[in-house]
């Protein structure tokens, strides 16, 4: 039997057909749908390696080789698709590129959730200027922290990511949630934390030096600025945690029974030596290791806390994820080297220091940087 002739050369591969196109009422909605995928009658030219076996003089002995209809075919795709594209121009623009950096695109999609996400977190509308900014700073940021080998992880965004749900009392679910219904994504933030990360540890690492603090200065400062408090003292507070364990899913009844055996444990708590003993020996009771904490890293209503309880005695029960949790103070220190207004101070010194270097650092990376605007940029 004689071998069907295909009417596609060798040189070519074609795609495997798809189902027919819908027709009638939705069909434009329905092709809408599909207009990323191949049609069944797109062709594509083949590498140099492909055709070595028979290799042309040039593309016009290729495209002869076709038969007139299957070209005539391959054109009404074409204009097909074109059609498609015209009648779904929402999606079309969605993937316009505004700007290249360094080679790497920014589409009116970037553009578009950058701007809600900065309407919501600044509780105002930014210009379109102020939203290319961002995501071009964004970009070179993190860049330029790959260059010096500072790579984010996932784990470590999803992470901050967390932390910002918890700020604002939901879960990362809920923030995910949230994000979409404002019109923006939580890969907008995601994508913003990792900059964020990624560039402190740079500028960090990378100024060190100029970025220290002495105590001297602080005090200076201090004295300038809050002269009623240049003779307060802060507290190292030495302190051993203890745990009343709850299983996890206990009812709250279970968390309420707990908390009443703790507020008995602290009746007969009256110096860390023996008491630390006692609890030990207690069934379903935990003592962890010493810790020290200095009252300038600490909440304000912690510090309260602490400075109200007793050395020797337990702070108050909480209800934490391993249990019921409280605090042994052991013993409290005093210092004049980092009290609260000192850390106050020193951070509020550090930030102006840190955000000097930054911005003169990017400054220098956005002239160096090939930035090329392929829509009008708004002022």
């Amino acid at each position: 039997m004689a071998r069907p002739i295909d009417p596609f050369p060798r040189w070519f591969s074609r795609v495997t057909p798809e189902p027919a196109q819908p027709r009638g009422a939705g069909a434009t909605a329905a092709m809408c749908s599909m207009q990323a995928t191949k049609s069944d009658m797109m062709i594509r030219w083949v590498t140099k390696e492909e055709t070595a076996a028979a290799p042309l003089e040039n593309e016009q002995e290729v495209i002869s080789l076709i038969a007139p209809r299957h070209r005539r075919k391959a054109l009404i795709a074409a204009m097909l698709g074109a059609a498609i594209m015209l009648a779904c121009p929402g999606t079309a623009r969605s993937q316009q590129v505004v700007v290249f950096v360094n080679g790497q695109p920014i589409t009116t999609l970037d553009v578009e959730y950058r701007s809600k996400f900065i309407q919501l977190s600044m509780r105002k509308v930014p210009t379109r200027k102020e939203v290319l900014d961002s995501l071009i700073d964004e970009i070179l940021e993190v860049k330029e922290a790959k260059r010096f080998g500072v790579d984010i992880s996932d784990s470590e965004v999803d992470k901050s990511f967390a932390g910002v749900a918890t700020r604002m009392g939901l879960d990362a679910k809920k923030l995910t949630d949230l994000l979409a219904k404002d019109g923006t994504s939580a890969e907008t933030l995601k994508r913003r934390l990792r900059a964020q990360l990624a560039w402190t540890v740079l500028v960090r690492g990378r100024y060190k030096a100029s970025l220290e603090i002495s105590d001297k200065d602080v005090e200076a400062q201090l004295k300038l600025h809050k002269p009623d408090e240049k003779d307060d003292v802060g507290y190292e507070y030495i302190m051993r945690p203890v745990v009343l364990i709850v299983p996890r899913g206990s009812p709250d009844a279970v968390y309420e029974a707990r908390k009443r055996d703790a507020e008995a444990l602290r009746g007969r708590f009256t110096n860390c030596d023996e008491g630390v003993a006692f609890a030990r020996a207690l069934n379903n009771v935990a003592v962890r290791d010493q810790v020290s904490k200095f009252s300038a890293d600490l909440p304000q209503q912690l510090r309260e806390i602490l400075d109200s309880t007793a050395i020797g005695h337990l702070t108050p029960p909480e209800t934490t994820a391993e249990g019921v949790q409280m605090f042994a103070l052991c013993a409290k220190r005093e210092t004049k080297s980092d009290t609260p207004e000192m850390h106050e101070i020193r951070d509020q010194m550090f930030q102006q220091k840190f955000g000097e270097k930054a911005r003169r650092y990017l400054e220098d990376l956005r002239r160096a940087a090939m930035i090329e605007y392929k829509m009008t940029e708004d002022k």
